[in-house]
């Protein structure tokens, strides 16, 4: 761990605290003596322990002195959460905020004033752009910027600075401070976006001390890049902190209507922002005007945000005013809009299009769908909700892409953070150590593929997924690391009605999301298994057993997903039973096999090419519902004959009860059943056991209706392994592996039968849906 220790003693005040004696008692005495072992120890362990106390008592009274230098609007949006937490511990940092860049410019809404809205004292105001927009201005804007920052970093002696992003002000800002011997926090390092930005944000990072990245993916890029791995910290975004608590207002329709008009509807408008790629300036501006004419004939109402100051800018804008945007009923086109305000109008926009980061990184939080166009953020992290127009080259492609997206919803997505940004670099910045050395040092050569770099061990967080369970008696909720630990389980009986159902789950997972944190756990997103046929693609439950009420034409992955920020998936227990296998069990490594749950009613699920089968209507596997006797009993589906109405927990209730009933289950060696007393298919197994021959036609019986079943499946799909899952899967273990035997066709008749090794298949299937998919969701 890195620390920073307070300062020495000098040694005359080490020699005055000899004179004075210790706490132990033994007094100095003047003049020469002699003094025996036992004093000299004694002597030597109170000054270590004093000159320990001084030390941490300086340490105590040193505050962090930070200076955060801020741009633009993108990066105060930001840097802002860490200025708020930075302002709320007064005892641990002084706060010093220096303003420069395209804040002081009217003609992009003098911004400066929002930071003096949010009520943070400004210590300087540094006018640093030279106008024309052009890659001459920018380059003569780094320059003006390093001659006035000089003198501000000297008056305001920052311990550290803080600088974000990729920006040519935020250049200047690290080159200054890294020749001042300045300590550099570099936010967002490691990341990728295809255009100059790239280089800048990659020579920042070189020139900085310390790196808070957001997505994994950049703390390897950092690594690659020879930084030391202790000083990464792995924190998320930390806009994400700020935008996921404000995600839900109740007055986000006033702010609707007041930038867009008062007949605008909520997911009916568009969001635009284009800025220039000042690599490629002709052919930005090409596709900005090609965004326009796509807009003009798509014909929805449009929030039209003006470019940032880069090389073309100039140009973008008069093509704008070239088509009458400021003039157009169906346009609204403004400098800036505020941050908080600025999250209402994406969250619940019909789509953004354009190239700003907004699109590939905070709209992914809420789901909104993106066009992404041109090389901007080529090479950047996204959610399923962008689609990317990379050759914007004519009007129809761009004007094709709003029809595929404008007005979906997509699963919310956490890749760069999860709302916990702040805290952590709070802490990291406690840590730094200012008494170490100043000159960064790299680690050469990069490191290997598989060696993976750790947060500092206090925030050391294990990435994990929130489970959910619904079953006929109980509603679970359990968090589940990568490695399939439960780390915590939590249960509770499930309610009879939709509303209370949906309460409790929402309840349960907020609760687990909030222990989660105490426990060092990132929770990457939700999986839902339930009973029932699901259609996974929607996150919609289309019919339930009759066991859950009223649970049929559900969506459970809009509330689940609103309320926690997390993307959700949603499939039915057999499914997630064949994919807990597949991940953790019988199953891994396995290219086909099936996997059959023998509980209070039969399911499964089919792996076929290492892929869950689902089927045109979502009922393919509906294992417990294979018709082995045309005549036999009633089934719970309505039809006859069914393996669940042979083999399943309650068919055999149903016979244990007739038995009793008959006085034919009870023999010696079982507890007395009293009339009162609830018979499951427990007594039935058990009077089986003790050689009742009634009991033990039921288990045959039942053992060969689920032997005929699995035979068709093997006739059917012909999987290389068949894994019985549940609390029956013992009793049946050995009568379906009888009957395959001497009923399936010779080349299936090798086929192995096992009995599942998971307890929780179920949980760890539906934690499984949202580990195999967060963990390599990058393009």
């Amino acid at each position: 761990m890195i620390r920073r220790e307070g300062k020495r003693l000098n040694k005359g005040g080490e020699k005055d605290r000899e004179r004075s004696g210790s706490r132990s008692g033994l007094t100095m005495r003047p003049g020469p003596i002699a003094r025996n072992p036992h004093e000299l120890y004694y002597l030597r362990m109170q000054r270590m322990r004093e000159k320990t106390d001084k030390m941490e008592e300086n340490k105590a009274k040193r505050k962090l002195r930070v200076c955060v230098a801020t741009c633009n609007r993108a990066d105060y949006s930001k840097l802002a959460p860490i200025m708020f937490g930075i302002k709320a511990n007064p005892d641990e940092f002084e706060l010093e905020v220096v303003v420069l860049g395209s804040h002081l410019i009217d003609d992009y809404g003098n911004t400066f004033r929002m930071i003096e809205q949010d009520d943070f004292d400004i210590g300087s105001k540094l006018h640093t752009i030279v106008r024309g927009e052009d890659e001459a201005a920018m380059v003569e804007s780094v320059g003006l910027a390093l001659v006035k920052l000089p003198d501000v970093l000297h008056r305001l002696r920052p311990d550290i600075l803080v600088i974000h992003g990729d920006r040519f002000d935020a250049l200047a800002l690290a080159t200054a401070a890294a020749l001042m011997n300045i300590r550099i926090l570099h936010l967002e390092g490691g990341e990728v976006s295809g255009t100059i930005d790239d280089s800048i944000r990659h020579a920042i990072s070189k020139l900085a001390h310390y790196h808070a990245c957001c997505t994994r993916t950049a703390e390897q890029h950092l690594i690659a890049m020879c930084e030391d791995h202790t000083r990464i910290l792995l924190a998320g975004c930390p806009s994400y902190d700020k935008l996921l608590a404000a995600h839900h207002r109740d007055d986000y329709m006033d702010i609707i209507r007041n930038w867009l008009g008062d007949n605008v509807k909520e997911h009916d408008y568009i969001v635009a922002l284009q800025h220039p790629v000042t690599t490629d300036i002709k052919n930005s501006v090409k596709i900005y005007e090609l965004m326009l004419d796509a807009l003009i004939s798509f014909n929805k109402k449009t929030l039209v945000l003006f470019p940032n100051i880069d090389a073309g800018s100039k140009e973008m804008v008069r093509v704008m005013r070239k088509k009458g945007v400021e003039q157009h009923p169906n346009f609204r086109a403004v400098k800036h809009v505020p941050f908080e305000q600025f999250i209402q109008l994406v969250c619940h926009a019909g789509a953004m299009i354009g190239n700003s980061s907004c699109g590939v990184r905070e709209a992914g939080a809420f789901g909104t769908p993106v066009i992404n166009l041109g090389s901007r953020q080529t090479g950047r992290e996204t959610g399923e909700n962008v689609l990317h127009v990379r050759d914007a080259d004519t009007q129809n492609k761009i004007y094709h892409a709003l029809e595929l997206q404008f007005g979906k919803r997509y699963p919310c997505s956490k890749i760069y953070g999860d709302g916990n940004a702040v805290p952590r670099i709070l802490k990291f910045l406690q840590t730094i150590d200012l008494d170490e050395p100043l000159q960064k040092t790299f680690c050469f050569p990069p490191v290997k593929e598989w060696d993976i770099s750790q947060d500092i061990d206090h925030i050391l967080e294990t990435q994990s997924a929130l489970a959910v369970d619904l079953g006929g008696t109980n509603l679970r909720v359990a968090i589940v690391s990568m490695r399939g630990k439960m780390v915590k389980k939590y249960t509770q009986a499930n309610p009879k009605t939709y509303e209370t159902r949906m309460e409790l789950i929402l309840k349960m997972c907020t609760e687990a999301v909030i222990d989660a944190v105490h426990l060092n756990c990132r929770i990457l997103g939700v999986g839902v298994s339930t009973g029932g046929r699901v259609n996974p693609q929607e996150g919609v439950i289309l019919h339930s057993t009759k066991l859950i009420q009223e649970w049929s034409s559900i969506d459970i992955r809009t509330p689940i997903s609103d309320a926690l920020h997390l993307p959700v998936w949603v499939d039915n227990d057999g499914n997630c039973a064949a994919l807990a296998e597949k991940k953790f069990g019988h199953g891994k490594g396995v290219e086909n096999f099936v996997t059959i749950i023998t509980g209070t009613g039969i399911g499964g699920g089919i792996i076929q090419h290492n892929e869950l089968i689902h089927g045109s209507t979502f009922c393919a596997a509906e294992l417990g519902h294979i018709m082995v006797s045309l005549d036999g009993p009633e089934c719970m589906c309505g039809s006859r004959g069914c393996i669940e109405a042979y083999a399943s927990g309650m068919a055999l209730q149903k016979e244990a009860k007739r038995l009793h009933d008959e006085e034919l289950l009870e023999v010696d060696g079982m507890v007395d059943l009293k009339k009162a007393e609830s018979v499951s298919a427990i007594h039935l197994i058990n009077a089986a056991r003790l050689g009742n021959r009634k009991a033990e036609a039921v288990l045959r019986t039942a053992g060969m209706a689920l032997g005929v079943g699995i035979v068709n499946i093997l006739h059917m799909v012909n999987p290389s392994l068949v894994i019985l899952s549940g609390v029956l899967a013992a009793h049946y273990q050995a009568p379906v592996q009888q009957v395959i035997g001497q009923r399936a066709l010779t080349s299936a008749q090798n086929i192995q039968v096992l009995t599942s090794d998971l307890e929780e298949p179920a949980l760890l299937g539906a934690a499984s849906m949202v580990l195999d998919y967060t963990t390599r969701r990058i393009y």
